[in-house]
């Protein structure tokens, strides 16, 4: 009788810890957008915008490598796209802002908008289960 529960509490853990793996999976490419994400718009919220204009470049750069990575599963892959997309077009636009010096009124509105696109992307865009 014991053997029986024994295989199968090792089947739950088994399946429990395919589950965490699987949970943690990174997007490389989204974690390197985070990261110049988080260096750019969390000083621009205290008005800082020197890094964002050191890095308006950057902030293009690797969001076409996100674009063009491929999306992992756990992603609704036709909103994932799309919403990567409109990130791009406004990490472009912040970056156009920032080149033709633009007030920071304007830029801290623009880097907003990026930031919350960013987050629905890593929120609402994942499939729940």
């Amino acid at each position: 009788m014991k053997a029986p529960k024994m295989m199968l509490l090792a089947l739950l853990c088994s399946f429990g810890l395919a589950v965490s793996a699987q949970e943690k999976t990174t997007w490389k490419e989204q974690e390197q957008f985070h990261g110049i994400m988080s260096k750019t718009f969390h000083p621009s919220e205290e008005g800082n915008f020197k890094p964002l204009k050191e890095k308006s470049d950057s902030l293009v750069i690797i969001a076409k490598q996100w674009k063009a990575s491929k999306i992992p599963a756990g992603y609704k892959p036709k909103e994932t796209a799309e919403s990567i997309a409109k990130l791009l077009k406004q990490c472009e636009t912040v970056n156009a802002a920032v080149k033709s010096n633009k007030d920071e009124k304007t830029l801290g509105t623009l880097m907003f908008e990026a930031h919350e696109t960013f987050h629905y992307i890593v929120g609402e865009c994942k499939t729940h289960d």
